[in-house]
Protein backbone atom coordinates (compact mmCIF):
# COMPACT_ATOMS: atom_id res chain seq x y z
CA UNK A 1 0.00 0.00 0.00
CA UNK A 2 0.82 3.33 -0.77
CA UNK A 3 1.68 6.31 1.12
CA UNK A 4 -1.63 7.73 2.66
CA UNK A 5 -3.15 10.95 1.20
CA UNK A 6 -3.33 13.78 3.72
CA UNK A 7 -6.59 15.43 3.63
CA UNK A 8 -7.47 18.89 5.01
CA UNK A 9 -11.28 19.00 5.40
CA UNK A 10 -12.60 22.36 6.61
CA UNK A 11 -16.86 22.43 7.34
CA UNK A 12 -19.10 24.72 9.11
CA UNK A 13 -18.45 28.15 8.46
CA UNK A 14 -19.96 31.59 9.02
CA UNK A 15 -22.88 30.95 6.60
CA UNK A 16 -26.26 30.60 6.63
CA UNK A 17 -25.57 27.14 5.27
CA UNK A 18 -24.05 26.01 8.17
CA UNK A 19 -25.97 23.27 9.58
CA UNK A 20 -26.02 21.76 5.82
CA UNK A 21 -22.26 22.00 5.91
CA UNK A 22 -22.26 19.51 8.66
CA UNK A 23 -24.31 17.26 7.79
CA UNK A 24 -22.23 17.28 4.60
CA UNK A 25 -18.63 17.17 6.36
CA UNK A 26 -20.14 13.99 8.26
CA UNK A 27 -21.35 12.07 4.97
CA UNK A 28 -18.22 12.53 3.62
CA UNK A 29 -15.81 11.41 6.45
CA UNK A 30 -18.20 8.01 7.01
CA UNK A 31 -17.56 7.55 3.36
CA UNK A 32 -13.83 8.17 2.87
CA UNK A 33 -11.43 5.55 2.78
CA UNK A 34 -9.39 5.20 5.86
CA UNK A 35 -6.83 2.81 3.81
CA UNK A 36 -6.33 5.29 1.75
CA UNK A 37 -6.66 8.27 3.38
CA UNK A 38 -5.56 10.21 6.91
CA UNK A 39 -8.01 13.22 7.82
CA UNK A 40 -7.85 16.09 9.57
CA UNK A 41 -10.62 18.28 10.36
CA UNK A 42 -11.44 21.90 10.59
CA UNK A 43 -14.47 23.07 11.95
CA UNK A 44 -15.39 27.11 11.60
CA UNK A 45 -17.83 28.08 14.24
CA UNK A 46 -20.95 30.45 13.33
CA UNK A 47 -18.75 33.29 14.77
CA UNK A 48 -15.75 32.33 13.02
CA UNK A 49 -13.42 30.51 15.26
CA UNK A 50 -11.62 27.48 13.61
CA UNK A 51 -10.63 24.69 15.55
CA UNK A 52 -9.23 21.23 14.88
CA UNK A 53 -7.07 18.81 16.70
CA UNK A 54 -4.85 16.80 14.46
CA UNK A 55 -5.44 13.38 12.35
CA UNK A 56 -8.95 11.74 13.17
CA UNK A 57 -8.23 8.42 14.96
CA UNK A 58 -11.99 7.54 14.68
CA UNK A 59 -14.81 8.38 12.22
CA UNK A 60 -17.46 10.71 14.16
CA UNK A 61 -21.05 8.77 14.54
CA UNK A 62 -23.01 12.02 15.22
CA UNK A 63 -22.97 16.76 14.01
CA UNK A 64 -22.21 16.90 17.48
CA UNK A 65 -19.07 14.60 17.60
CA UNK A 66 -18.07 15.98 14.24
CA UNK A 67 -18.40 19.50 15.84
CA UNK A 68 -16.46 19.20 19.24
CA UNK A 69 -15.19 15.35 20.15
CA UNK A 70 -12.28 15.91 17.73
CA UNK A 71 -11.71 18.83 17.78
CA UNK A 72 -9.23 21.25 20.27
CA UNK A 73 -9.34 24.63 21.73
CA UNK A 74 -6.27 26.50 20.86
CA UNK A 75 -8.52 28.69 18.78
CA UNK A 76 -8.21 30.02 15.15
CA UNK A 77 -4.55 30.89 15.11
CA UNK A 78 -3.21 27.46 15.89
CA UNK A 79 -5.94 25.96 13.89
CA UNK A 80 -4.58 27.80 10.75
CA UNK A 81 -1.37 27.56 11.05
CA UNK A 82 -2.05 23.79 11.25
CA UNK A 83 -3.56 23.86 8.17
CA UNK A 84 -0.53 26.17 6.12
CA UNK A 85 1.95 24.11 7.77
CA UNK A 86 5.51 23.51 5.47
CA UNK A 87 3.80 27.18 3.61
CA UNK A 88 6.60 28.16 1.06
CA UNK A 89 8.38 25.06 1.17
CA UNK A 90 7.60 21.93 -0.62
CA UNK A 91 4.93 19.13 -0.86
CA UNK A 92 7.33 16.85 0.89
CA UNK A 93 7.23 18.29 4.23
CA UNK A 94 3.63 19.58 4.17
CA UNK A 95 1.38 18.68 6.48
CA UNK A 96 -1.54 18.30 4.48
CA UNK A 97 -1.14 16.62 0.41
CA UNK A 98 -4.99 18.18 -0.18
CA UNK A 99 -7.89 20.66 1.29
CA UNK A 100 -11.61 19.79 0.90
CA UNK A 101 -13.69 22.93 1.66
CA UNK A 102 -17.26 21.79 2.54
CA UNK A 103 -18.11 25.11 3.05
CA UNK A 104 -21.70 26.08 1.21
CA UNK A 105 -22.82 29.74 0.81
CA UNK A 106 -21.30 33.52 2.23
CA UNK A 107 -17.18 32.10 2.91
CA UNK A 108 -17.16 29.47 1.77
CA UNK A 109 -18.54 29.06 -2.26
CA UNK A 110 -18.07 32.58 -2.98
CA UNK A 111 -14.45 32.54 -3.58
CA UNK A 112 -13.18 33.60 -0.05
CA UNK A 113 -11.40 30.14 1.03
CA UNK A 114 -10.45 29.28 -2.56
CA UNK A 115 -8.32 32.23 -2.23
CA UNK A 116 -6.85 31.82 1.20
CA UNK A 117 -6.14 28.39 -0.51
CA UNK A 118 -4.19 29.99 -3.58
CA UNK A 119 -2.31 32.37 -1.85
CA UNK A 120 -0.96 29.49 0.90
CA UNK A 121 -0.54 27.34 -2.48
CA UNK A 122 -2.51 24.63 -1.16
CA UNK A 123 -4.06 22.06 -3.51
CA UNK A 124 -8.04 22.21 -2.95
CA UNK A 125 -10.93 20.49 -4.43
CA UNK A 126 -13.45 22.35 -6.31
CA UNK A 127 -13.79 25.46 -8.33
CA UNK A 128 -11.15 28.15 -8.34
CA UNK A 129 -11.62 32.03 -6.77
CA UNK A 130 -12.91 33.34 -9.83
CA UNK A 131 -15.61 30.76 -10.91
CA UNK A 132 -16.58 30.06 -7.02
CA UNK A 133 -17.48 34.24 -7.07
CA UNK A 134 -19.41 34.06 -10.70
CA UNK A 135 -21.12 30.90 -9.55
CA UNK A 136 -22.41 32.13 -6.18
CA UNK A 137 -23.14 35.86 -7.16
CA UNK A 138 -26.61 35.49 -9.18
CA UNK A 139 -25.78 38.90 -11.49
CA UNK A 140 -22.67 38.13 -12.76
CA UNK A 141 -23.56 34.78 -13.15
CA UNK A 142 -26.72 35.72 -15.26
CA UNK A 143 -24.29 37.77 -17.42
CA UNK A 144 -21.85 35.03 -18.43
CA UNK A 145 -24.74 33.07 -19.07
CA UNK A 146 -26.12 35.85 -21.90
CA UNK A 147 -22.58 35.91 -23.10
CA UNK A 148 -21.94 32.15 -23.67
CA UNK A 149 -25.97 32.77 -25.48
CA UNK A 150 -27.98 30.67 -22.58
CA UNK A 151 -31.65 30.98 -22.31
CA UNK A 152 -32.57 32.26 -18.95
CA UNK A 153 -36.10 33.63 -17.33
CA UNK A 154 -36.40 37.66 -17.68
CA UNK A 155 -34.62 39.11 -14.54
CA UNK A 156 -34.02 42.59 -13.01
CA UNK A 157 -31.28 43.57 -10.64
CA UNK A 158 -30.29 46.66 -8.06
CA UNK A 159 -28.22 47.00 -4.65
CA UNK A 160 -29.68 48.16 -1.69
CA UNK A 161 -28.93 52.11 -2.07
CA UNK A 162 -30.42 51.98 -5.42
CA UNK A 163 -33.54 50.64 -4.21
CA UNK A 164 -33.81 53.12 -1.00
CA UNK A 165 -33.05 55.80 -3.35
CA UNK A 166 -36.08 54.93 -5.81
CA UNK A 167 -38.19 52.59 -5.08
CA UNK A 168 -40.58 53.86 -7.45
CA UNK A 169 -38.74 53.04 -10.40
CA UNK A 170 -37.75 49.28 -10.12
CA UNK A 171 -41.14 48.87 -9.13
CA UNK A 172 -42.51 50.01 -12.22
CA UNK A 173 -39.74 48.22 -14.36
CA UNK A 174 -40.41 44.85 -12.71
CA UNK A 175 -44.24 45.28 -12.90
CA UNK A 176 -44.06 46.12 -16.54
CA UNK A 177 -41.11 43.83 -17.32
CA UNK A 178 -41.82 40.64 -15.32
CA UNK A 179 -45.13 40.94 -13.55
CA UNK A 180 -46.47 39.30 -11.04
CA UNK A 181 -45.83 36.80 -9.76
CA UNK A 182 -42.07 37.08 -9.44
CA UNK A 183 -39.35 35.53 -7.32
CA UNK A 184 -37.11 37.64 -5.16
CA UNK A 185 -33.53 36.47 -4.44
CA UNK A 186 -30.50 38.18 -2.78
CA UNK A 187 -27.78 37.55 -5.15
CA UNK A 188 -25.19 35.80 -3.20
CA UNK A 189 -26.70 32.93 -0.83
CA UNK A 190 -27.16 29.38 -1.42
CA UNK A 191 -29.83 26.92 -0.61
CA UNK A 192 -32.84 28.82 -1.52
CA UNK A 193 -32.18 31.22 1.71
CA UNK A 194 -33.51 34.87 1.62
CA UNK A 195 -36.41 33.69 -1.52
CA UNK A 196 -39.84 34.66 -1.83
CA UNK A 197 -42.63 34.37 -4.05
CA UNK A 198 -44.29 38.35 -4.64
CA UNK A 199 -47.40 38.01 -5.80
CA UNK A 200 -48.47 41.41 -5.93
CA UNK A 201 -47.12 45.42 -4.85
CA UNK A 202 -47.17 45.14 -1.37
CA UNK A 203 -45.49 41.38 -1.20
CA UNK A 204 -42.70 42.71 -3.65
CA UNK A 205 -41.54 45.42 -0.91
CA UNK A 206 -41.91 42.50 1.92
CA UNK A 207 -39.92 40.43 -0.19
CA UNK A 208 -36.90 43.10 -1.17
CA UNK A 209 -36.62 43.98 2.35
CA UNK A 210 -36.50 40.79 3.59
CA UNK A 211 -33.74 39.33 0.35
CA UNK A 212 -31.65 42.42 1.36
CA UNK A 213 -31.39 40.94 5.02
CA UNK A 214 -29.31 38.87 3.76
CA UNK A 215 -27.09 40.64 0.87
CA UNK A 216 -26.50 44.50 -0.65
CA UNK A 217 -27.47 43.03 -4.08
CA UNK A 218 -31.16 41.66 -4.85
CA UNK A 219 -32.58 39.97 -8.17
CA UNK A 220 -35.87 39.63 -9.17
CA UNK A 221 -36.78 36.78 -11.76
CA UNK A 222 -40.21 36.39 -13.88
CA UNK A 223 -42.05 33.55 -12.67
CA UNK A 224 -42.06 31.14 -15.23
CA UNK A 225 -44.44 27.74 -13.93
CA UNK A 226 -42.16 25.00 -15.24
CA UNK A 227 -40.27 21.64 -14.21
CA UNK A 228 -36.80 21.71 -12.04
CA UNK A 229 -34.65 20.27 -13.43
CA UNK A 230 -30.65 19.62 -12.21
CA UNK A 231 -27.42 17.51 -13.68
CA UNK A 232 -23.85 17.11 -12.32
CA UNK A 233 -20.85 18.01 -14.08
CA UNK A 234 -17.44 16.11 -12.44
CA UNK A 235 -14.44 17.16 -14.08
CA UNK A 236 -11.54 19.83 -14.73
CA UNK A 237 -10.39 20.31 -18.47
CA UNK A 238 -12.73 17.35 -20.35
CA UNK A 239 -15.44 17.66 -17.80
CA UNK A 240 -18.37 14.76 -17.80
CA UNK A 241 -21.98 15.13 -17.52
CA UNK A 242 -24.73 12.48 -15.60
CA UNK A 243 -27.97 11.63 -16.27
CA UNK A 244 -30.96 14.74 -15.69
CA UNK A 245 -33.14 14.69 -12.35
CA UNK A 246 -35.56 16.53 -11.49
CA UNK A 247 -36.90 17.91 -7.94
CA UNK A 248 -40.60 17.44 -7.54
CA UNK A 249 -41.05 20.24 -4.86
CA UNK A 250 -43.29 19.78 -1.90
CA UNK A 251 -43.91 23.89 -1.96
CA UNK A 252 -44.80 26.68 -4.27
CA UNK A 253 -41.08 26.51 -4.89
CA UNK A 254 -37.93 24.48 -4.18
CA UNK A 255 -36.80 26.58 -1.07
CA UNK A 256 -34.88 26.14 2.28
CA UNK A 257 -38.18 24.14 4.25
CA UNK A 258 -38.94 22.03 0.85
CA UNK A 259 -34.71 21.23 0.01
CA UNK A 260 -33.90 20.80 4.16
CA UNK A 261 -37.16 20.36 6.90
CA UNK A 262 -40.07 18.99 5.15
CA UNK A 263 -38.47 15.58 3.58
CA UNK A 264 -41.07 15.36 1.50
CA UNK A 265 -40.01 17.06 -1.88
CA UNK A 266 -39.25 14.07 -4.39
CA UNK A 267 -36.03 13.97 -6.37
CA UNK A 268 -36.54 11.75 -9.55
CA UNK A 269 -33.57 10.33 -11.14
CA UNK A 270 -33.39 9.94 -14.12
CA UNK A 271 -36.06 12.57 -15.12
CA UNK A 272 -38.76 11.26 -16.90
CA UNK A 273 -38.11 13.38 -20.41
CA UNK A 274 -37.14 13.02 -23.71
CA UNK A 275 -34.14 11.59 -24.50
CA UNK A 276 -33.65 14.77 -26.92
CA UNK A 277 -34.18 16.98 -24.00
CA UNK A 278 -32.17 15.40 -21.59
CA UNK A 279 -29.58 15.57 -24.07
CA UNK A 280 -30.26 19.50 -24.50
CA UNK A 281 -29.75 19.71 -20.82
CA UNK A 282 -26.85 18.33 -20.82
CA UNK A 283 -25.26 20.23 -23.79
CA UNK A 284 -26.04 23.32 -22.28
CA UNK A 285 -24.90 22.35 -18.96
CA UNK A 286 -21.59 21.35 -20.24
CA UNK A 287 -21.38 25.03 -22.08
CA UNK A 288 -22.00 26.62 -19.02
CA UNK A 289 -19.41 24.97 -16.96
CA UNK A 290 -16.68 25.64 -19.54
CA UNK A 291 -18.00 29.46 -19.72
CA UNK A 292 -17.37 29.98 -15.80
CA UNK A 293 -14.44 27.71 -15.85
CA UNK A 294 -15.25 25.03 -13.53
CA UNK A 295 -13.13 22.97 -12.84
CA UNK A 296 -13.96 20.03 -9.78
CA UNK A 297 -17.64 19.73 -9.70
CA UNK A 298 -21.11 21.63 -10.04
CA UNK A 299 -24.39 20.87 -10.16
CA UNK A 300 -26.59 23.22 -12.55
CA UNK A 301 -30.20 23.96 -12.32
CA UNK A 302 -32.21 24.40 -15.03
CA UNK A 303 -36.44 25.20 -15.54
CA UNK A 304 -38.19 23.33 -18.60
CA UNK A 305 -41.64 25.71 -19.03
CA UNK A 306 -44.14 23.29 -19.33
CA UNK A 307 -46.10 24.56 -21.68
CA UNK A 308 -43.71 24.37 -24.29
CA UNK A 309 -40.77 22.58 -23.25
CA UNK A 310 -38.33 25.65 -23.73
CA UNK A 311 -35.56 25.32 -21.20
CA UNK A 312 -33.92 27.85 -19.43
CA UNK A 313 -30.71 27.86 -17.14
CA UNK A 314 -31.43 28.83 -13.31
CA UNK A 315 -28.47 28.68 -11.63
CA UNK A 316 -24.96 26.96 -11.11
CA UNK A 317 -23.95 25.40 -7.80
CA UNK A 318 -20.38 25.56 -7.50
CA UNK A 319 -20.71 23.37 -3.65
CA UNK A 320 -23.99 22.02 -3.83
CA UNK A 321 -25.49 19.58 -1.04
CA UNK A 322 -23.10 16.53 -1.19
CA UNK A 323 -24.66 13.76 1.24
CA UNK A 324 -25.40 10.74 -0.40
CA UNK A 325 -28.99 12.03 -0.24
CA UNK A 326 -28.31 14.70 -2.19
CA UNK A 327 -29.20 15.19 -6.01
CA UNK A 328 -25.00 15.48 -6.86
CA UNK A 329 -23.96 12.30 -5.97
CA UNK A 330 -27.16 10.28 -6.67
CA UNK A 331 -27.16 11.42 -10.36
CA UNK A 332 -23.54 9.93 -10.63
CA UNK A 333 -24.73 7.23 -8.74
CA UNK A 334 -27.11 6.46 -11.63
CA UNK A 335 -24.60 6.96 -13.58
CA UNK A 336 -22.39 4.42 -12.33
CA UNK A 337 -19.84 6.50 -10.21
CA UNK A 338 -20.54 5.31 -6.46
CA UNK A 339 -20.17 8.06 -3.42
CA UNK A 340 -16.79 7.24 -2.58
CA UNK A 341 -15.55 6.69 -6.03
CA UNK A 342 -16.78 10.22 -6.38
CA UNK A 343 -14.68 11.16 -3.55
CA UNK A 344 -11.75 9.79 -5.08
CA UNK A 345 -12.47 11.62 -8.29
CA UNK A 346 -12.69 15.09 -6.65
CA UNK A 347 -9.54 14.91 -4.16
CA UNK A 348 -7.66 13.22 -8.17
CA UNK A 349 -9.24 15.94 -9.98
CA UNK A 350 -8.00 18.86 -7.61
CA UNK A 351 -4.37 17.07 -7.34
CA UNK A 352 -4.46 17.28 -11.25
CA UNK A 353 -5.18 20.71 -11.52
CA UNK A 354 -2.76 22.26 -8.57
CA UNK A 355 0.66 19.96 -10.81
CA UNK A 356 -0.62 21.33 -14.07
CA UNK A 357 -0.70 25.16 -12.28
CA UNK A 358 2.73 24.74 -11.16
CA UNK A 359 4.09 23.26 -14.07
CA UNK A 360 3.25 26.77 -15.78
CA UNK A 361 3.93 28.92 -12.99
CA UNK A 362 7.36 27.34 -12.91
CA UNK A 363 8.22 27.33 -16.53
CA UNK A 364 8.16 30.94 -17.31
Amino acid sequence: MGKKVRVGLIYGGRSGEHEVSLQTALSVLQAFDFNRYDIQPFYITKQGEWLTDGFLSSVPASVEELKFSHLGTAGSQAAIASLFEGLGSDSQSRKLDVVFPLLHGTFGEDGTIQGLLEMANMPYVGAGVMTSAVGMDKIMMKKIFAQEGLPQCVYRYFNRTQWEKDPAFFIMEIEVSLGYPCFVKPANLGSSVGISKARNRDELQAAVAYALRYDRKVVVEEFVHAREIEVSVLGNEEPRVSVVGEIISSGEFYDYQAKYVDGKSVMQIPAELPEETAEAVRSMALRAYLAIDGTGLSRMDFFMRKEDGKLFINEVNTMPGFTPFSMYPLMWKESGISYRELLDTLITLALDRHEAKQKLEYSN
